[in-house]
This record gives C-alpha cells, structure tokens and sequence, in this order.
C-alpha cells in the first residue's frame, strides 16, 4: 500500500465568488520531490497555504503524513517546515539571532547545537554573526530554509525557492534540496515557475490550471504522455489546453 506524504480529496477554497482551488485530489508519496506547477493565479499558493495550516478550506480536505490539516492543525505544523516566496526575518538581527528566536517560538531544544548544524547544513557557519538586513535575496532564502529546517520536519514545503535569484544561487537551492531529500529523507513540495529547475530535480509533478488539477504524476510519466513535447515547457503548455478534468500520468 503506498504510503502518502500529502493527500487531499475534493479539496476546495473560495474567496467570495472566485474559486481558488475545485475540487482538487492529489497525492504526493513520502520521499518525493514534488514540483508543482501553473500560472499566475492557478491555486498553487491557496494550496499550499491550506497544507500548511495557514487558511482553511471551503470543503473537502486535506491530510499530511495522515493528520487531518483542519482537525489536527497543530500536530501538523510540529512535522512540516514552511519557506515562503518572501522570506520574512529581521533584518536589525544576526543570522543566528533570527534563528534563535524561531527556533524558541518552535519549542526546539539545545538551540544554539541546532543553529550551528543547520548553518552547516547550508555550508555557512560564518554567517552567524551577520544582520539579516545586509543579506542578498539568495543568502535569506537560504536562511529561510534553515530556518524551516530547525524543528526537523519531515516535509519542507517551499514557494518559488528560487524566484529572482541568479544561476549560482538558483544551483545552490537546487542542491541543497537535492541533499535534504537524499540525505535526511525530506519530503518536498515545492510551488514554482522555473521549468528548468523541475526537470534538474523534481521526481514527480502537478500542473494546475484555473483552480483544477489537469495532470500529476512522476516526471517521467507525464513526460511520456507527450511524445511530441521535446520539453516541459511544451508539455506545460498543451497540458493547460487540456479540459479541467485530471490526467494522471
């Protein structure tokens, strides 16, 4: 029986009159790395945001590593770990500062043991003493992730990790996501538009459309459904032609 990191069913948000997300089923495994794709305005940040416990949805639901995420919200958020697109830290603060107070407000024990192995995780134990407020946009990203990272959760979900950031920094997240997986067995969901960063790392997709899910599955599969397709970017856009009805690859 397989084993689901994520799973929602029928799962919906409205805001007003508009809908966000219709009816949305999707499974994610446990161990994938899951890019999920669409554009502007498709339902990707709405998801997210209700997988995270941030707002609840309209109907259906949503369960993560098979806690229901509106019944048992903060069970959730003791194995999850949230980067948003928009790190937010204190830029008056030191990098270990900033994680310091994340990480009391976590309930995370030996805090100054845990700063020193996530900065090293990212390979930058000398960024410690720097004010947050000097860091480039690739440089808080990273903070961002390690900051997700102190409570050791299981699954890192991440909103356009590598928006605005320069090819170096664009490889550096990619590896470091790459290692988290690999090494510590994380699962991630990572919200993006960077189609080449997908096909670099990602093990399955999801492409949303409109509020709907139009096809999901691993990236070969998907792939495999358009042979005429010579990329993903190809493959996105013949998929969002697609009628809203699901195709799992």
């Amino acid at each position: 029986m397989t084993t689901y990191a994520i799973e929602t069913e029928a799962l919906s948000r409205k805001y007003d009159d508009f809908v966000a997300v219709d009816k949305l089923n999707l499974t994610v495994g446990e161990g994938e790395i899951f890019g999920f794709l669409g554009h502007n305005g498709a339902g990707k940040t709405t998801t997210i945001s209700v997988l995270t416990t941030l707002i609840l949805p309209t109907a259906g639901k949503a369960t993560v590593l098979g806690l229901d995420a509106v019944k048992k919200n903060l069970a959730v958020r003791q194995h999850i770990g949230y980067v948003p697109e928009q790190v937010r830290l204190y830029n008056d603060l030191t990098v270990s500062e900033n994680l310091h107070y994340f990480a009391a407000l976590s309930g995370v024990t030996n805090i100054p043991q845990r700063i020193h192995e996530v900065l090293n995780l990212l390979g930058r134990p000398e960024w410690q003493g720097r004010k947050v407020g000097g860091l480039s946009k690739g440089m808080r990203q990273r903070i961002g992730i390690a900051q997700a990272l102190l409570h050791r959760p299981s699954i890192l979900f991440l909103d356009e990790p590598a928006s605005g950031l320069d090819p170096e920094g664009k490889r550096e997240i990619r590896n470091l996501i790459g290692q988290l997986n690999r090494e510590y067995g994380i699962t991630i969901f990572m919200n993006t538009h960077e189609l080449a960063e997908v096909t670099k790392i990602c093990t399955s997709i999801g492409i949303m459309s409109h509020g709907h899910l139009v096809i999901a599955g691993s990236l070969s599969t998907v792939m495999a459904r358009f042979p005429d397709a010579a990329s993903l970017e190809e493959v996105y856009l013949k998929s969002n032609q697609q009628s809203p009805s699901p195709v799992m690859a």
